[in-house]
């Protein structure tokens, strides 16, 4: 009898895991304030140059010039211009008017995460501030839905995002700033990141560096398999606001890197493999000038230009979008959620879902 009941508790188990892992996973992936033009066009060809800017012109040009813009932007950001755009789609190129912009109109970090992560550009979003958000948002929502439920983590460089995700309860896993990673049986791994941290006690600001929120979120994907996963970087911000184009540039390189590598990850994984896809893009832009392209904020032009980037089978293959269209950073909360078979019914207004199906491929 023991042996029957044993039988029968394994057989529950692989039917249950089974019949979550065919439910579809989401990751959202963003880089703080990273312009469209350095997605688009690569590096910049008079900041490049600008001593002002960076430290050594001529090694970075080395390493992110060419003349020739496909294989410039591809230097900046290889995986995505050799494998998103022939697995994926690419939206925002303005050298098109294939625009992507925030609807807020304050465009700084807290108003536009909020406007991605709940569907609504909430003019209350006044200032990054460590207030709690009283917004209902997608991650919140998803962690309450049949076969997500405790299958929700995220992940973030910046400290606020316990603010903004409005996680005061522990709702569902939450590691950001220089938080310590806490978990039940961390990794060796895990272990050596905390002390990586706490070493750098001195050097603690509001941002972590982008590496350690990687590491912690792989480590913690490959361990619990969350399907829906949140992962925000944000050295690309605090750079340009550093006026450092040359670090800018490099954390950039640096982003399309932690995509390649989870996008490798969950392709060999047989719980994510064949359905997770992503949906990667950016908080606000930054100033369209080489004087002004280290400011963003409600007076500088090009802070409402942002970008986006959808791979994996929930999305269409349609590669560079050159036709002209717009869309906006508050249709991205309800997209993923119909996405995944749901409809977003906060209290406050949520922006429509996209097809994202429009425009011709290049």
């Amino acid at each position: 009898m023991k042996i029957l009941i044993g039988l029968l508790s394994c057989l529950f188990s692989i039917t249950s895991y089974s019949q979550t892992a065919n439910q579809p996973n989401i990751f959202i992936i963003t880089t703080d304030g990273f312009r469209w033009k350095e997605v688009f066009n690569g590096a910049d060809s008079v900041i490049i140059n600008d001593p002002k800017y960076v430290s050594d012109t001529a090694l970075l040009n080395q390493i992110f010039w060419d003349d020739d813009l496909e294989i410039r932007r591809r230097k900046l950001m290889p995986f995505v211009w050799q494998t998103v755009k022939k697995q994926g789609t690419l939206y925002g190129n303005r050298n098109y008017e294939n625009n992507v912009s925030v609807v807020n109109p304050y465009r700084f970090s807290y108003a536009g995460y909020n406007e991605i992560l709940t569907g609504f550009a909430d003019p209350a979003r006044i200032a990054n501030r460590k207030k709690w958000n009283n917004n209902e948002n997608l991650l919140e929502f998803l962690n309450n839905q049949p076969g997500y439920k405790n299958k929700v983590a995220a992940f973030a460089s910046w400290n606020l995002f316990e603010y903004i995700l409005n996680n005061q309860q522990g709702n569902f896993y939450l590691n950001c700033g220089y938080e310590a990673i806490e978990h039940d049986s961390l990794t060796d791994t895990e272990v050596l990141a905390n002390l990586v941290q706490r070493s750098a006690v001195n050097d603690q600001e509001h941002t972590r560096n982008d590496m350690l929120t990687f590491v912690t979120a792989k480590e913690y994907i490959q361990a619990k398999h969350p399907k829906v996963v949140f992962v925000g970087f944000g050295e690309t911000d605090e750079f340009a606001h550093s006026g450092k184009y040359d670090e800018y540039l490099q954390s950039a390189h640096l982003f399309d890197e932690f995509i390649a590598q989870l996008w490798y990850l969950v392709n060999k994984d047989p719980f994510y493999k064949n359905n997770t896809s992503f949906i990667i893009t950016t908080d606000h832009g930054r100033g369209n000038k080489a004087g002004n392209w280290f400011k963003h904020g409600l007076f500088t032009s090009g802070s409402s230009n942002t970008w986006l980037m959808t791979l994996g089978p929930l999305f269409e293959t349609k590669g560079e979008l050159t036709g002209s269209g717009e869309i906006f950073n508050d249709q991205l909360a309800q997209t993923i959620a119909r996405s995944l078979g749901f409809n977003f019914t906060p209290l406050h207004p949520v922006g429509d879902p996209l097809t994202l199906s429009t425009a011709a491929r290049r």
